[in-house]
């Protein structure tokens, strides 16, 4: 079974790379086999993430998308498991033994994937999808001599074992400014800032692995997380597609990812 899909546009239009890690739904027989059956499907995937950001090939930008559920591995984690916030939240690491509110999601309660297993996943799972996700953003780099990497997310409006308060629409992550040029933070926020929905700025998601490793804009290759509320595009009960909701959020991204591409081709 694939590990991802690579949806390429008809040509390379933008010098922009999409990535969404942790829509996957898909397991491996022997994993499934040993996680709480009440717990499937994991409530912690970013539903859809990828039907929702499918226009982006018309505007001439390839999509990595993983198949497999972040339970598998969470390929936005450090791949040493070093902790991404400091903050008391409560944080799943690379193999996730909990879910977000701290349940064990295994049927023998394990407080921890042993260590041989998350080696073994990180090869099969892990290492492909970054490999995948670096050639892409060779292959645009290459043609247009430099590229963005934009990373996809979403979540529940109210998840208190990581953040008290309800969370905004949108938060850009830029790993405290470091993962992209000023120029294209400033235009990202700007545009993400003219639709009408609350936007949030590095807090209280600052961007994973995958924006803080990627994200080297002194060699012309910048990267920015994008976090979602849930209902941004889904019902209230974050359960199914608002094809309202996804529409009008799609304009505006559809509108940012076009204005970052402009600003990219201006450089």
């Amino acid at each position: 079974m694939p590990l991802f899909d690579l949806i390429r546009p008809a040509a390379l239009k933008l010098p922009i790379v999409i990535s969404v890690p942790h829509a996957g739904t898909e397991f491996p027989d022997d994993i499934r086999a040993e996680l709480k059956p009440s717990l499937l499907p994991p409530d912690d995937t970013d539903w859809l993430v990828n039907q929702l950001y499918e226009f982006a090939t018309e505007l001439g930008i390839p999509m990595l998308c993983a198949r497999y559920s972040r339970w598998v591995i969470d390929l936005n984690r450090n791949p040493d498991s070093t902790p991404l916030y400091h903050d008391g939240r409560v944080l799943t690491g690379l193999c996730p033994a909990t879910n977000f509110l701290g349940e064990p999601i295994y049927q023998d309660a394990r407080a921890a994937v042993v260590t041989e297993e998350v080696a073994r996943r990180k090869t099969l799972y892990f290492e492909p999808y970054h490999q995948a996700l670096q050639q892409l953003l060779d292959e645009t780099k290459a043609q247009f001599g430099r590229v963005l990497l934009w990373d996809c997310h979403s979540i529940r409006r109210m998840v208190p074992a990581i953040n008290p308060e309800p969370f905004p629409d949108l938060i850009l992550g830029s790993a405290d400014e470091t993962s992209a040029a000023p120029t294209l933070i400033k235009q990202a926020l700007q545009v993400l800032g003219s639709g009408g929905y609350s936007l949030n700025h590095n807090h209280p998601f600052k961007g994973g692995f995958i924006t803080r490793h990627f994200g080297q804009p002194t060699q012309q290759q910048h990267a920015l997380q994008l976090e979602m509320a849930k209902q941004v595009y889904m019902d209230d009960q974050e359960q199914h597609y608002d094809e309202p909701r996804a529409t009008k959020i799609r304009a505006l991204l559809s509108q940012t990812l076009q204005a970052l591409g402009r600003e990219l081709l201006a450089e």
